[in-house]
């Protein structure tokens, strides 16, 4: 997929003209709010122009991905299908195949490098026999790139049928999802939950509800609860008697520990409990996986790194989600989130010691604003990437790209004369995480949090990966 970046004085008209393509497209793929105002800087998804058909009577899914050769899981996912026994005559549905209208200049080798397959996949889709032979106004269809099958979690942290409505929004492209979190108790119980409502939406768009468990609070590290609990095989037992309990009257699928400031003296203590966790769980069918810290060494040191053992958790644990995030912190200095390249040597330190088949990548996708100058403890704004958008429109701010994190920014003045920095994600950084996912072979993504609106995060998701579901 292209990624454009708008340059003075473009338009949204101007643009989608360029790329032979319709407004409404742009539109819906950047989850536009005001298609009349862009900002210099601001990164553009050209969506592929996918065929579109309509349903005639009579019609299947199965016969119509026969009739044009495409998959299943891939054909689903683009129309939002969760039944593919519900379409209806006069419904129009895209097919994942790209058509391409020659214009002048294209030869197939640059074609071939826009949508990032070879030469002969054009000519043999399109029984061309001479590559030279493609004339100005003629459509090729080109194959689509072939998508690794992902697995994709996003937590939660909104309850009720708030939370609910968070999960049906983007359902289609979540494979697990995580209600955060049970608060563990010092006698083996836990803090409730309204989780009931999230959990029957992600049962109806076909997700996987995990149960999150965590030792700490916002007010309360949590080291001294974790000591108490896992030195105790007894508190441990009750525990995870509480969790399956827990699990089944609900209808969670798995668990996700996020056990954090966990003491070093107590890192092996943590692994037994993994051990008992799986022991117990494994055979009720559930999966059991772990929050880690984003180390980039065995040796790593802090009360946040030290008890956190990659290696054994990736031999106990069906998969891991190292937190590659929050480098940017509220009340630290202004800088990137999410930094590309700090969190590729936490991957490429995870992938010497843990199956990159058992690796969701952490991502998260939210925006923070902060004061300049940065004052120690002052706390900085958190908001989506829509809110960053509006303020770079509202301000007249120019976006910059920081090449070495990956990472979009601007700097604005308000109001009152004060000035701000803003760190945020955009196409091009989430395209350069997902391209981190390929890169290692991971086993998926997991998104933290939901309730943060950010349209082209989706659209990059569905056309990078096809999303599993079970």
């Amino acid at each position: 997929m292209i990624i454009h970046v708008v340059k003075k004085g473009e338009t949204l008209i101007a643009i989608a003209q360029q790329y032979s393509i319709s407004t409404g497209s742009l539109v819906r793929a950047n989850g536009l709010e005001n298609p009349n105002r862009l900002v210099i800087g601001q990164a553009l998804i050209i969506p592929y122009p996918f065929i579109r058909y309509t349903v005639r009577p009579g019609d299947t899914i199965a016969n119509i991905i026969s009739m044009f050769g495409v998959r299943l899981d891939e054909t689903l996912q683009l129309n939002h299908l969760t039944d593919p026994s519900s379409i209806y005559p006069g419904q129009r549905i895209m097919i994942p195949i790209i058509t391409h209208t020659v214009k002048p200049g294209d030869t197939l080798a640059l074609i071939a490098q826009k949508y990032g397959v070879s030469v002969q996949e054009i000519m043999q889709e399109n029984s061309i026999a001479n590559a030279g032979n493609i004339r100005v106004g003629q459509s090729l269809r080109i194959p689509a790139p072939f998508k690794k099958t992902i697995e994709v979690n996003a937590f939660t942290t909104v309850f009720g049928q708030a939370g609910a409505r968070e999960v049906k929004d983007v359902a289609h492209d979540l494979t697990y999802v995580a209600p955060f979190g049970y608060r563990i108790r010092k006698n083996g119980s836990l803090d409730p939950l309204d989780d009931v409502p999230t959990i029957r939406a992600a049962m109806n768009g076909r997700v996987l509800p995990i149960m999150a468990i965590t030792n700490f609070s916002a007010t309360e590290t949590g080291t001294s609860l974790a000591h108490t609990i896992l030195s105790n095989d007894g508190l441990v037992d009750q525990l995870l008697t509480n969790i399956l309990l827990t699990m089944k009257n609900k209808g969670y699928k798995g668990l996700n520990i996020d056990f954090e400031n966990v003491s070093p003296a107590d890192r092996e203590n943590y692994n037994r409990f993994l051990e008992k966790a799986v022991t117990r769980l494994h055979p009720e069918g559930y999966n059991v996986s772990s929050s880690l810290a984003p180390k980039t060494s065995s040796e790593q040191k802090g009360l946040l790194y030290e008890a956190h053992d990659y290696q054994a958790h990736g031999r106990i644990l069906d998969f891991v989600i190292p937190m590659t995030y929050e480098w940017g912190y509220r009340l630290g200095p202004p800088q990137a989130i999410s930094p590309l390249n700090l969190m590729k040597q936490v991957i490429e330190y995870a992938v010497t010691v843990v199956p990159s088949n058992k690796i969701l990548l952490g991502f998260q996708v939210y925006a923070r604003d902060w004061l300049l100058p940065h004052k120690e403890g002052q706390e900085a704004e958190t908001f989506d990437m829509q809110e960053a958008l509006r303020r770079a429109i509202r301000y007249n701010a120019t976006i910059q790209y920081n090449q070495t994190s990956q990472s979009p920014f601007f700097r604005y003045t308000d109001n009152q004369g004060r000035q701000h920095e803003v760190w945020f994600e955009d196409a091009r950084s989430a395209q350069a995480k997902l391209n981190l996912v390929k890169e290692f072979n991971l086993k998926g993504v997991s998104y933290w949090v939901l309730g943060y609106p950010f349209p082209q995060n989706w659209t990059l998701l569905e056309n990078n990966f096809v999303i599993k579901k079970f």
